[in-house]
């Protein structure tokens, strides 16, 4: 027969394990609720104890097991259709729930806000480089980095349905998108450029209009939303156009994550001013086999001309590199390590 407790120990009793409450923890914590008298179970039960439950529930987020990864809510910054979205499906799977933000801030907060369970972000293209914006957030948030995922960026003239070539006056993008196909409007100099926020954003504008003269540049994924038709496609000047997305989780939740193949590490790194501080902050990663793949340096908001440093690292074993981690932590003045993944192993078609 289930323990009986008055409404206010279980209150008492819940907020006192907030923060070290799981999953086993809040379905025996439930039982004891079922065995309250009829009455006061209903009355509270849509009220004072919902919230202490949501509480619960958001104070301390349950570990996100394998099975749930295809099912999970992934926050992307852009519309329906973005290359982000493509990335995390690439990534995690159709079954996935995509939420659209419509800038990184707000992309950002989505997991806080209970409205996604991870972060999908882009954190560097192959000819733009790095988005420091991402990185900014990514060190101002208590989120950490579990997997990655490289997208070919595969440009696609999207119009109306019924449109052709010989229609269009007007074609709208991303700025980045627009400059990133110059050689195909060099063959159409008659066509009117549009700075658009978002290139999925630019095709759903395109295809409400109903116009056949208006067209819009994104990738296929954005085409395929919207209903549009594909009137060029691969129309971007560099074949090499690839930008590598990273999925963010609450640092809480990274063990459920790390497997024995997760070798590759990101981390953010501030130094004494003193010479060869930069030096002896990296000779630990040559001493012990660990690969520097990527080294780049970040003003720090609110102290003028001082940097830190987002460094990519990875090793053949993770002995190594836990042993390269240990000796740098001490030749820093501080070391964030920003998550541990399987780095990706290849790019595949959108």
């Amino acid at each position: 027969m289930p323990h009986r407790i008055s409404l206010a120990e279980y209150l008492r009793f819940s907020l006192a394990r907030k923060h070290t409450a799981a999953s086993s923890d809040v379905a025996r914590d439930l039982a004891a609720l079922r065995s309250l008298p009829i009455p006061i179970f209903f009355l509270f039960a849509g009220q004072t104890v919902l919230l202490v439950l949501r509480s619960l529930l958001q104070d301390k987020r349950l570990p996100m097991s394998t099975p749930n990864r295809k099912t999970m809510r992934v926050a992307f910054q852009g519309e329906p259709g973005a290359f982000s979205e493509a990335a995390a499906i690439q990534l995690l799977g159709s079954a996935i729930t995509t939420i659209p933000r419509h800038t990184f801030e707000t992309a950002f907060t989505a997991i806080a806000e209970g409205a996604a369970d991870a972060l999908l972000a882009p954190v560097e293209n192959s000819l733009a480089g790095s988005v420091v914006r991402v990185f900014d957030l990514l060190n101002e948030s208590r989120l950490a980095i579990v997997a990655e995922t490289i997208l070919p960026i595969e440009m696609q003239l999207i119009a109306a349905p019924g449109a052709s070539l010989a229609d269009i006056r007007s074609v709208a993008s991303h700025p980045m998108a627009l400059a990133q196909c110059e050689r195909f409007f060099a063959a159409h100099p008659q066509w009117k450029r549009v700075p658009a926020e978002d290139t999925a954003g630019s095709v759903r504008e395109a295809l409400s209009r109903g116009d056949k003269s208006y067209a819009a540049i994104a990738g296929r994924r954005a085409a395929e939303h919207y209903h549009g038709v594909i009137l060029a496609a691969s129309i971007q000047d560099n074949a090499e156009n690839f930008t590598r997305f990273v999925l963010l989780v609450p640092e809480n939740e990274t063990a459920a994550w790390i497997s024995p193949a997760a070798r590759k590490v990101s981390l953010a790194m501030r130094l004494a001013h003193r010479p060869g501080a930069l030096l002896t902050s990296l000779e630990p990663f040559a001493r012990h086999g660990v690969n520097l793949l990527k080294i780049e340096s970040r003003p720090i908001h609110g102290q003028p001309w001082e940097y830190q440093f987002f460094i990519d690292v990875e090793a053949s074993d993770v002995t190594r590199l836990e042993q390269a981690l240990n000796e740098v932590r001490v030749a820093t003045s501080e070391l964030r390590v920003l998550g541990r993944y399987v780095a990706a192993s290849g790019v595949s078609s959108e």
